[in-house]
């Protein structure tokens, strides 16, 4: 009974944590429309880590070992300033719906940085679905007409490789540290960069900024940089990396929903096909994993 709770449990904040994802690259859309792509990356991610900051403080949390400061690194570099940052460079070329599909790599770019990591030796199954998936982002890619972009296919590509890492590296370190605690002493360790980063590129006036963009920088400084993770990262180590990572198929499809509700983009039915080819190749491949 407890561990069928402990299940729920994790699946539960895993999905939450994955809605809260889903509404990020939207939010960077609206975002990138009023502010430069560099402040923007810097100030999401000093906000969040002021914020997280605070909740190491209040909650007088031990600071990380040695030992955990590269992996902190690394987790920095992947999710606090590399996938930010190549996505909203991409997006300035591409809509959010396109970028969406290429979430779908994500599960498979963690997965596959998991294998490197853990030493583990996936059965040929596992290989042909992943080389399905992505010839499935290519084929789409190259066929996207005016929605797309090879600079910001590229772009987005990047993105997703540097975030697979990110996530894996802290989900194996939300074993030792917590899944919060990851996340926000990865904030910290890239706080100085980034205040350099933001006073270097403020914008020389804010004015004529319109409010959807003002909105888009709290939503992705709070919700995708902070919160998001916190839900994610506890829900890795309640329910277990493995299954709760299957939870990231569904990103595309709720951020496919919330670009076309909320961005009034064209969701052309091309995305959606793409999108669910790749998920049932990264779901049997992960299956073969």
């Amino acid at each position: 009974m407890r561990d069928v709770k402990t299940s729920i449990e994790g699946w539960g904040s895993g999905l939450l944590g994955v809605v809260i994802f889903s509404g990020s690259l939207p939010a960077t859309r609206v975002a990138v429309a009023g502010f430069p792509p560099l402040f923007l990356t810097s100030a999401r991610a000093l906000i969040a880590a002021l914020l997280g900051a605070a909740m190491l403080l209040l909650l007088k949390q031990a600071r990380p070992g040695r030992g955990d400061l590269f992996s902190l690194g690394i987790v920095a570099l992947g999710v606090v300033l590399g996938f930010p940052l190549l996505t909203a460079l991409a997006l300035q070329s591409i809509t959010s719906a396109h970028s969406l599909v290429f979430i779908g790599l994500l599960p498979l770019a963690t997965a596959l940085f998991g294998v490197l990591r853990g030493g583990e030796r996936p059965r040929p199954l596992f290989w042909l679905f992943s080389c399905l998936g992505s010839a499935a982002v290519v084929v789409f890619a190259l066929s996207a007409g005016e929605s797309g972009s090879l600079a910001g296919d590229a772009l987005m590509v990047a993105a997703i490789v540097v975030c697979g890492l990110g996530y894996a590296e802290g989900a194996a370190l939300s074993r030792r540290l917590g899944g919060w605690q990851v996340i926000s002493w990865a904030l910290v360790l890239a706080a100085a960069p980034m205040l350099l980063l933001t006073v270097a590129t403020f914008p020389s006036t804010l004015t004529g900024i319109d409010l959807p963009a003002w909105l888009g920088l709290a939503y992705i400084s709070v919700f995708s940089m902070l919160v998001g993770f916190i839900f994610w990262y506890r829900g890795l180590a309640v329910g277990g990396i493995a299954s709760v990572g299957q939870l990231q198929l569904l990103q595309p499809f709720f951020g496919l929903a919330l670009a076309g509700l909320l961005l009034g983009e064209p969701v052309a039915w091309t995305m959606i096909v793409a999108t669910a080819l790749i998920v049932v190749c990264v779901a049997f491949a992960r299956r073969h994993a």
